[in-house]
């Protein structure tokens, strides 16, 4: 076990105050200030047909749902509090184009299981997550774009030799996160695994890497960041077996701001910011970027 307790400790350098209450340094690996994007924002911009932009507008500033214990894609310091990953960038970006200071937006960790619940009940502004459209989801909040798709994948450790996809997984017990697609699916798809349920996936990794559960699921991109933390410790492994459009959540019906939101997102794509943006972070971990999906401007509800 002493090298489980070594990826332990290295863990606990990224994780700390990310579900697992541990205390510990910044990641050592993770995007780099310099190195982003700077966004520009846009003067003079309104939008007074969207209730959330003119009550952000009051306020002085945007609040945004967001995660803290994905590496590379939304990951809280915990000694600073500041939050980076592709997911703030794109974060960032709306913002600007909302015409608000990327460096005003107060971000609020929600876990996957709360984030409907945080636009209903107006916690935050907006939700950027590692967030998948869906149609049920499309019942209960609305979606801007999507902004990049993932697939899940599953995360198990380097000396794992028996599972290499999801028709593996019988009888064996798997980690995923509650409220989550990956959950719902593993639930739906392969009930004949041992399924258990967190609010964050960091989490999940540390009893994978105690030896509590054989497996971690949950979208490729999330398991690629903690794959790309501890290399000599887990793997990523088999293909994705499904297809998951990130987007922006927004509160239903506010048509105006999720309007506005896909005109942001293509304008960021254009003129290369969300590449700058990906690089610096998600691309970090090895992964190279596929092609923006088209976005799915779908009417106003």
């Amino acid at each position: 076990m002493t090298r489980t307790r070594r990826a332990l400790a290295a863990l606990v350098l990224v994780l700390a105050a990310a579900g697992c209450g541990k205390s510990g340094s910044p990641p050592v690996k993770g995007p780099k200030a310099g190195e982003l994007p700077h966004y520009q924002v846009m003067t003079g911009f309104t939008l007074p047909d969207s209730s959330v932009w003119r009550r952000a507008k009051n306020r002085g500033h945007l609040v945004v749902g967001a995660k803290e214990d994905q590496p590379y894609m939304g990951e809280k310091d915990p000694a600073t509090g500041v939050y980076s990953g592709f997911d703030i960038e794109i974060a960032k970006m709306m913002s600007a184009s909302l015409g608000f200071d990327p460096k005003t937006i107060a971000f609020k960790t929600i876990a996957s299981a709360n984030r409907e619940t945080a636009l209903q009940n107006g916690q935050v502004d907006y939700y950027v997550g590692t967030y998948t459209i869906n149609a049920n989801r499309k019942k209960l909040v609305g979606f801007a774009g999507p902004y990049y798709q993932a697939g899940q994948g599953l995360l198990v450790r380097t000396d794992e030799k028996n599972i290499n996809g999801p028709q593996d997984l019988n009888g064996k017990r798997v980690c995923s996160a509650a409220g989550s697609t990956p959950y719902q699916r593993i639930q739906k798809d392969y009930p004949k695994a041992d399924l258990v349920a967190y609010d964050t996936y960091s989490v999940c990794v540390d009893n994978l890497l105690s030896y509590q559960v054989a497996a971690v699921t949950t979208d490729d991109t999330i398991l690629s960041g903690y794959a790309a933390k501890v290399p000599d410790e887990l793997k990523v492994v088999g293909k994705p077996f499904s297809k998951e459009p990130y987007g922006v959540g927004v509160p239903r019906g506010d048509n105006a701001l999720r309007f506005a939101l896909d005109d942001a997102i293509a304008t960021h794509e254009k003129n290369g910011d969300w590449q700058k943006a990906y690089d610096a972070t998600l691309g970090l971990s090895g992964r190279k970027a596929a092609p923006a999906p088209p976005i799915d401007r779908y009417p106003a509800s």
